[in-house]
C-alpha cells in the first residue's frame, strides 16, 4: 500500500471515526489527577507507567471536566501546602485535556471549596457583599470575565462553562443563609446566574470562541421543577441542562426512570441538551486505605460491587441517556485513588472503590473504563438529525473484532475487512460472505497486540466504512 493511499486512508478514517456518536460527551471528571500525582500516584497499563488523560483518551474518553474554585486556602494546611482546583492548577489540567486531544467543561463552583445541594456558601471575598446585590452581580460578572480572559490569553478557553455545581439551592449564599437549611431566592438566584452568563457571552464575543453553556442540578427526580422554575424566572440563556445521578444518594430513581426524565425534558425544553454531569458506580467492597469509602451502595440488578457490574452500570445508564436524546455521560473522579495525602476529612481516598484503577493504581481493563468503547447504537429517532446515518460499528472485544450494522438496513454482503497498523503495514484481511439475522459479525483477531489499528471495510456494494479499532487488556 502507498504512501499516499495510506494517508488518504487515514484521512477517511479520521473524517468517519466515531461518527454514530460524534456529538455524544463520553466524559471523566479529572479533577483529581495533579494531586493525586503529586502525593505520588503513579497510574499505570500493563504495569506501565501512563499520563492518565492518555490513558482515559485511549479508552475513548473525549470530555475532561473540570472544577475551579474561587480561593481554596484550606490547602494551605494539608501536605505540602499547595493548592488544587484553583486557576493555576486548572490551567495545567486545560492543556493537559488539550494535549490528548480531549475538549473540556469548566465547572464553576462559586465557591472556596465543594459546592453541593447541602453547602452554597459565597466565597471568602465577597463575603462582604453577599447581601448587596448589585455588588455580589458585579464581582460575580468580573471574576468569569476576567478568569476566562485569563484562559483566552492562554489558548485555554473551555468547550463547556457551567454555572455552579450542583445548585439545588442557588448559588452564593451567606453562610447563615447556607446553614439554615433549604430556601432559594429566585429573583436573586436569576440575576446571579445571567450575570456569569453574561461574562460569558462576552468571552465568547471577545475571542471569537465557540463556547457552550450549562446548568447543574443533582437528582433526576429534582431536576425538571428546577428547569421549570428558572423558565418561570427568565433565566433560559444557556444550552445544556446537566444532571448529576448516582444510585447511593437518588435511590430510588432508577437508570429508566432517568431516560424518562432526559426525555421529558428534550420535549418540553427542545433547544436544550441534556447530559448527566455526574455518576459513578463502586467496582469493590474493599476499601484501600483508613478513609471510609462514600459510594458502597448497591443497585438492584448491579450486584455484587465488581469491576463487570461497574462497567455494566455505566454502559446500561449511557445506553438509555442515548436512546431518550441525551447528549452525554461524564463519569466522576475515576482517578482518586489512595495516595499518603490528606483531603479536608481523611487521609487517603474515599473513592478508591470507584474509580477504574485497582488498589495498585493499574488500570482495570474489565472495568468501568470499558463503558466509553462500547458498542452504543446511535438509531433512536430521539437522536439529532445525521445520526441515524450511522449505520456500521467495528470494534475489539475479548478476541474478535466485532462488525455491528444493527442500525442499517443497507449493509450488503460479502464484505472485505483489512486492518492496518497506524504506520499502514497490512495485519490482517478476511472476506465474509453472508451474515444472519443479528446483524452483528464476528471475526477471530486472537493475535493482535495491546494498541490502535485502522479497520476499512468494504461491502458488497463497494462501499467503504472506516473506523479506528483499539485493542485493550485486562
Amino acid at each position: 500500500m502507498s504512501y499516499k493511499r495510506f494517508l488518504a486512508q487515514v484521512i477517511l478514517v479520521l473524517s468517519t471515526q466515531l461518527t454514530y456518536g460524534q456529538d455524544f460527551y463520553f466524559g471523566a471528571d479529572l479533577s483529581y489527577v495533579n494531586e493525586m500525582e503529586a502525593c505520588g500516584a503513579v497510574y499505570t497499563v500493563d504495569g506501565v507507567a501512563r499520563d492518565p488523560y492518555a490513558v482515559m483518551h485511549d479508552h475513548g474518553c473525549n470530555l475532561v471536566r473540570l472544577r475551579l474554585w474561587h480561593t481554596p486556602a484550606w490547602y494551605d494546611q494539608l501536605n505540602q501546602g499547595h493548592r488544587y482546583s484553583d486557576l493555576d492548577d486548572v490551567m495545567i489540567s486545560i492543556s493537559r485535556a488539550k494535549t490528548n486531544g480531549m475538549k473540556v467543561q469548566l465547572d464553576f463552583h462559586l465557591s472556596d471549596t465543594w459546592a453541593d445541594p447541602g453547602h452554597q456558601v459565597v466565597p471568602a471575598a465577597w463575603a462582604s457583599v453577599v447581601s448587596n446585590q448589585a455588588a455580589l452581580e458585579d464581582s460575580l460578572h468580573q471574576y468569569i470575565l476576567h478568569t476566562l480572559s485569563i484562559l483566552g490569553d492562554n489558548g485555554l478557553l473551555p468547550d463547556i462553562i457551567q454555572i455552579g455545581n450542583e445548585t439545588n439551592r442557588g448559588i452564593l449564599l451567606s453562610q447563615a443563609t447556607n446553614d439554615q437549611g433549604w430556601s432559594l431566592d429566585w429573583t436573586r438566584n436569576v440575576v446571579l446566574f445571567q450575570a456569569a452568563l453574561d461574562a460569558i457571552e462576552e468571552t465568547k464575543v471577545n475571542y471569537s470562541a465557540s463556547i457552550k453553556t450549562a446548568i447543574h442540578i443533582a437528582d433526576p427526580g429534582d431536576v425538571e421543577w428546577y428547569v421549570e422554575q428558572f423558565a418561570i424566572n427568565g433565566f433560559t440563556g444557556y444550552d445544556i441542562i446537566g444532571i448529576s445521578y448516582y444510585w447511593q444518594w437518588h435511590q430510588p430513581v432508577t437508570i429508566p426512570q432517568v431516560g424518562q426524565v432526559i426525555s421529558r425534558l428534550r420535549q418540553n425544553y427542545p433547544g436544550k441538551d441534556v447530559m448527566i454531569f455526574e455518576t459513578a458506580y463502586g467496582w469493590t467492597t474493599q476499601n484501600a486505605d483508613a478513609a471510609n469509602n462514600i459510594l458502597f451502595n448497591i443497585a438492584t440488578g448491579y450486584a455484587p460491587l465488581s469491576p463487570a457490574n461497574q462497567k455494566k452500570w455505566m454502559t446500561d445508564l449511557t445506553q438509555t441517556v442515548i436512546d431518550n436524546g441525551g447528549k452525554g455521560v461524564i463519569y466522576w473522579e475515576p482517578a482518586w485513588v489512595s495516595t499518603g495525602c490528606s483531603t479536608q476529612w481523611v487521609t487517603g481516598s474515599s473513592w478508591d472503590n470507584a474509580t477504574f484503577f485497582d488498589f495498585d493504581n493499574e488500570v482495570i481493563g474489565d472495568g468501568g473504563i470499558g463503558w466509553m468503547t462500547y458498542p452504543y447504537i446511535f438509531t433512536s429517532s430521539k437522536d439529532a438529525p445525521g445520526e441515524q446515518g450511522r449505520a456500521i460499528k467495528l470494534y475489539y472485544s475479548d478476541g474478535e473484532i466485532i462488525i455491528d450494522h444493527r442500525g442499517s438496513d443497507s449493509f450488503n454482503y460479502p464484505f472485505t475487512l483489512k486492518l492496518y497498523s497506524i504506520d499502514g503495514r497490512l495485519i490482517t484481511l478476511n472476506t465474509t460472505e453472508s451474515g444472519d439475522e443479528t446483524g452483528i459479525v464476528r471475526l477471530p483477531a486472537t493475535g493482535l497486540a495491546t494498541g490502535c489499528y485502522i479497520a476499512s471495510l468494504q461491502d458488497g456494494l463497494s462501499r467503504i466504512f472506516a473506523d479506528k479499532i483499539c485493542v485493550f487488556r485486562p
